[in-house]
C-alpha cells in the first residue's frame, strides 16, 4: 500500500487586519476582554474571494513540492465559505492553478474540514486511485460575521493554507486518523438563515450565527482529546513520541485545556491564534505551514493535530513528516494590492448588521 507524503506546503494571509482596539469601535468590548477570553489580538480581513485565497496558497504549496500542476490528480478544497456553490469553488481553483483535468471537489466539515479533506485525499492515494493531490483549506469567515454581536464578531478571520500529497513507498504522511460528528448538539454552533431550507422569497439579512461558547468549549476539549487518544492507540504511540501538537486555533483556552489533558509542554505546541483569530478549516493548514517555517516541525517529526467544528464535527490525525523541510521552489503568487484597512473593508457589513439589529 502506498503512503501519501506531504511534499509541499503553502499559505495565503490577507494583508488587511483588525486589531482588538479597532474592533472595540464596532462592538462593546476591549482588548483585555478579548485577549483574556480567547487569546486573539488581531484577525485578517480578505479583500478577495475564497477561491483567490485558495489559489495563492495552492500555488505556493505546488512550487514548494516542485511538481507540475498538470500532474495533479485531485484538488480538494475544505471550506464553509465557498465563493460559489454551483459550480463548486474547487473547480475554480483547479482552473487557476493549471491542474488540467484533475478531479475537483469542495468539502464542508467547518473547522474540522482540513483534516477531513486530508483523510479523503490520503485514502485515494493509498487505494491507488491517484498519485498526487493538493489539499487546500480556505475561509472568508468575516463574510459570515454579524458585526452587531460581540460573542462571534471578535473571533473570526480569513486566510488559507494548502499541502501537496504524493504517493510514496516509505511510511510518512497521514498514518492515523479519527473523524466523527456529534450531530445531537449541532444547534449550538450554526448559521440559521442560509441554505435551501429557507423560503427563497423571504429577504436574507446579515448572518444569524448562533454560538454557545461554554457548550462549545466543553465539547471541543472532550471531543478533540478523546480523538487524539484514539489515534495514538491506532498508531501504537505514546504522548512522549509526539514532537509537535498542531491544534485547531479556535480559542487559546481550548488549546491550553487540550495541551493540559494530553500533557504536552509549551515548546511542542503550535499557536498562532493571536495573529489570525479563528479561520475555521484554514487554521490547521496555516499553522502547519508556520510550524515548518519556524523550525518547530523538523525532518521525520511526529505531529498530532485535532479540530472541532460546527456540525459538531471533530477530527484528530497523526502525521509523520518526511525528510524535507525546505521548499524545492518558491512561487511569486500573491494577492492583488489592497487599498483599504480592515475596518474600511467591513464597514458596509457593520452598517447593515447594526441596522438589522435595530429594526
Amino acid at each position: 500500500m502506498p503512503y501519501a507524503h506531504i511534499t509541499g506546503w503553502g499559505k495565503c494571509i490577507p494583508p488587511a487586519s483588525i486589531s482588538n482596539d479597532e474592533i472595540s469601535e464596532i462592538v462593546d468590548t476591549t482588548d483585555e476582554w478579548i485577549t483574556t477570553r480567547t487569546g486573539i489580538k488581531s484577525r485578517r480581513v480578505s479583500h478577495v474571494s475564497t477561491a483567490e485565497l485558495a489559489t495563492v496558497a495552492a500555488k505556493h504549496a505546488i512550487a514548494c513540492a516542485g511538481v507540475d500542476p498538470k500532474d495533479i490528480d485531485l484538488v480538494i478544497l475544505a471550506t464553509c465559505t465557498p465563493s460559489t456553490v454551483v459550480a463548486n469553488t474547487a473547480s475554480q481553483v483547479q482552473k487557476n492553478i493549471g491542474a488540467t483535468g484533475a478531479a475537483a471537489m469542495d468539502t464542508n466539515a467547518a473547522c474540522s474540514g482540513f483534516l477531513y479533506a486530508l483523510q479523503a485525499a490520503t485514502a485515494q492515494i493509498q487505494a491507488g486511485m491517484i498519485k498526487k493531490a493538493v489539499v487546500i483549506a480556505a475561509e472568508r469567515m468575516t463574510w459570515y460575521v454579524n458585526w452587531a454581536r460581540r460573542d462571534s464578531a471578535v473571533l473570526f478571520g480569513d486566510g488559507a493554507g494548502a499541502v501537496v500529497l504524493e504517493a510514496a513507498d516509505t511510511p510518512a504522511g497521514l498514518l492515523g486518523t479519527k473523524t466523527g460528528c456529534d450531530s445531537e448538539d449541532r444547534d449550538i454552533l450554526h448559521i440559521t438563515n442560509f441554505g435551501s431550507d429557507l423560503n427563497k422569497y423571504e429577504p436574507i439579512g446579515p448572518s444569524d450565527l448562533l454560538f454557545e461558547g461554554r457548550e462549545i468549549f466543553k465539547r471541543a476539549v472532550k471531543g478533540m482529546s478523546e480523538a487524539c487518544d484514539d489515534v495514538l492507540q491506532q498508531a501504537n504511540l505514546s504522548l512522549d513520541d509526539i514532537n509537535v501538537l498542531v491544534p485547531h486555533q479556535a480559542n487559546l483556552r481550548i488549546i491550553q485545556a487540550i495541551q493540559h489533558r494530553l500533557k504536552v509542554p509549551d515548546e511542542k505546541v503550535m499557536v498562532n491564534i493571536g495573529e489570525y483569530g479563528n479561520t475555521s478549516a484554514a487554521t490547521i493548514a496555516i499553522a502547519l505551514c508556520e510550524a515548518v517555517e519556524q523550525g518547530l516541525i523538523k525532518p521525520h517529526s511526529n505531529i498530532m493535530s485535532a479540530a472541532f467544528g460546527a456540525g459538531l464535527t471533530w477530527a484528530a490525525s497523526y502525521i509523520k513528516w518526511g525528510k524535507r523541510v525546505t521548499p524545492i521552489s518558491v512561487s511569486d503568487a500573491a494577492l492583488p494590492p489592497c487599498d483599504k484597512t480592515g475596518l474600511e473593508l467591513v464597514a458596509p457589513a457593520v452598517k447593515a448588521c447594526k441596522e438589522a439589529e435595530q429594526s
